[in-house]
C-alpha cells in the first residue's frame, strides 16, 4: 500500500505569556492508504492535536505534512486556506466525541449539511444508501431528540462519510457512550474500513476500540513512544 499521510517532525507550540508549550514534540510517521490507525495515550499528550494537523484542521509550527504526495505544510510554509478547504471537503470525515447534529433537521437533513452550499447529482440517492447501511433507513425521518446516542453517532459518522472521503478524522468518537454502543460504532468503523477502504484514524481512551485498529500509536508529552 502506498502512504496516503507522510509527516516528518511535526512541532506544535503554544504560548501561555512567555512560557512555550509544546503540544506535539517531533512526531514523524507514515500511514498507508486503507489503514486503519488508533492513537492513544494519557490526556495531554497531544493525540487531538496530531489528528487536527493530519486532517488540515490546524497547522503545525515546524515540520513537513505530506497528502498522498502533495505538500501541505513544509519549511514554515502551507497552502493558502482556499486549498486546505477544499482539500478538506474533498479528502477528510470528521467525526467527534460531541455529535454536532442540528436538533431542528431529521436524520436526513442532517447528513445533507455538508452539501448546503452545493449539490451533486444523485446525492440524495447516495445518501439514502450510506443510511441504509448504518442502519438508519428507518430513522430518516426522525430529529436527533428522538434517537439514542448510538444512533446520534451513527448520524455524525454518515455525515463525515457523504463526501466519499479518502481518510477518516475519529477523535473520541464513543467518548459519550455505553458499552453497547460503543461495539455498534466499532462495528461501523469497521465495515467502513473493510468495504469502502476508508483509511481511519482514531483517538481513543478506550483499550478494547483501540485494538481494533490495524495499528496503535502511543503518545506521551507529545511524542510516539511506539
Amino acid at each position: 500500500m502506498d502512504n496516503i499521510l507522510e509527516a516528518r517532525d511535526l512541532r506544535k507550540l503554544y504560548h501561555r505569556g512567555s512560557e512555550e508549550i509544546p503540544a506535539l514534540d517531533g512526531v514523524s510517521l507514515d500511514i498507508k492508504k486503507g489503514e486503519f490507525v488508533s492513537f492513544v495515550g494519557p490526556s495531554g499528550s497531544g493525540k487531538t492535536t496530531l489528528l487536527n494537523i493530519l486532517g488540515c484542521l490546524d497547522n503545525p509550527s515546524s515540520g513537513t505534512l505530506r497528502l498522498a504526495g502533495q505538500e501541505i505544510f513544509a519549511a514554515g510554509r502551507m497552502l493558502s486556506e482556499t486549498e486546505l478547504t477544499r482539500i478538506r471537503r474533498r479528502v477528510f470525515g470528521y467525526v467527534f466525541q460531541r455529535f454536532h447534529l442540528v436538533p431542528t433537521l431529521t436524520v436526513l437533513e442532517n447528513v445533507l449539511l455538508p452539501f448546503a452550499f452545493y449539490r451533486k447529482a444523485g446525492l440524495t440517492t447516495d445518501v439514502e444508501r450510506l443510511l441504509a447501511d448504518l442502519g438508519l433507513a428507518k430513522r430518516r425521518g426522525h430529529l436527533p431528540g428522538q434517537l439514542s446516542g448510538g444512533e446520534m453517532q451513527r448520524v455524525a459518522v454518515a455525515r463525515a462519510l457523504v463526501n466519499d472521503p479518502e481518510i477518516l478524522l475519529a477523535d473520541e468518537p464513543t467518548g459519550n457512550l455505553d458499552s453497547k454502543r460503543t461495539d455498534e460504532i466499532k462495528e461501523v468503523l469497521l465495515e467502513m474500513n473493510r468495504k469502502r477502504n476508508v483509511t481511519i484514524l482514531l483517538v481513543t481512551h478506550n483499550p478494547t476500540l483501540a485494538r481494533t485498529a490495524q495499528r496503535t500509536m502511543e503518545l506521551q508529552d507529545g511524542r510516539l513512544v511506539c
